[in-house]
């Protein structure tokens, strides 16, 4: 009888070791295709900030200071529409003619239909909110720096690991955010930078 209890609990404790086993191989593979999917989606809106941005700029010269300008700025400024059109006195037909045929509201020109239908619930006011974050926004700077004598105007926008990967294992979580520290590298996604005259993603390179 003794030792038909000591076979039982020695089975109770391989299987358990054995679940602990096959837990600690598959609890990082799958906080990498977790981090891996929401990055994915975090990236693609550092993506519309940043070409909403460039727009911006194309037409003040300089980049939006805030959330809330760059979001007035998708919903009321106008952008306009150029046809490119050869210049009929250039015989070379290296020359054109830049005819405006209309203005567009800035949103519908970055994100027609076609856009949006590939953005789960896609609004312009929550163009700040990053994604699984639980309503945390993104860090948005813009600026000038001085390059070579030349004022440059940048912007930066980024996002933490501690936002978006809310609700996944606390201890890998800490050991990604350690080792980015530890590389001196930004602990999450950002896009452009506050030093360089750049607009490149830090997935980017």
């Amino acid at each position: 009888m003794k030792s038909t209890i000591i076979k039982i609990v020695l089975t109770i404790i391989i299987i358990y070791l054995g679940f602990l086993v096959i837990q600690s191989i598959k609890a990082p593979v799958d906080f990498k295709k977790e981090r891996a999917k929401r990055e994915k989606v975090v990236i693609q809106k550092l993506k519309d900030i940043r070409s909403s941005q460039l727009v911006y700029r194309s037409i003040h010269n300089e980049f939006a200071p805030t959330f809330d300008t760059l979001i007035d700025f998708l919903k009321n400024g106008k952008i306009p529409i150029v046809k490119m059109i050869p210049d009929p006195e250039d015989t070379t037909y290296t020359k054109t003619i830049n005819d405006t045929i209309r203005w567009d509201i800035v949103a519908d020109f970055l994100f027609p239909d076609s856009v949006i239908k590939n953005r789960p619930n896609f609004s312009l006011n929550n163009l700040l909110i990053i994604p699984f974050s639980e309503g945390d926004t993104f860090k948005l700077e813009a600026g000038t720096i001085i390059k070579g004598n030349l004022t440059v105007h940048v912007f930066e926008v980024s996002a933490l690991y501690n936002s978006f990967m809310k609700g996944m294992d606390k201890q890998l979580l800490f050991n990604k955010i350690a080792k980015m520290k530890q590389l001196e590298k930004f602990p999450g996604l950002k896009i452009g930078s506050m030093t360089e005259p750049s607009i490149d993603g830090n997935w980017e390179y």
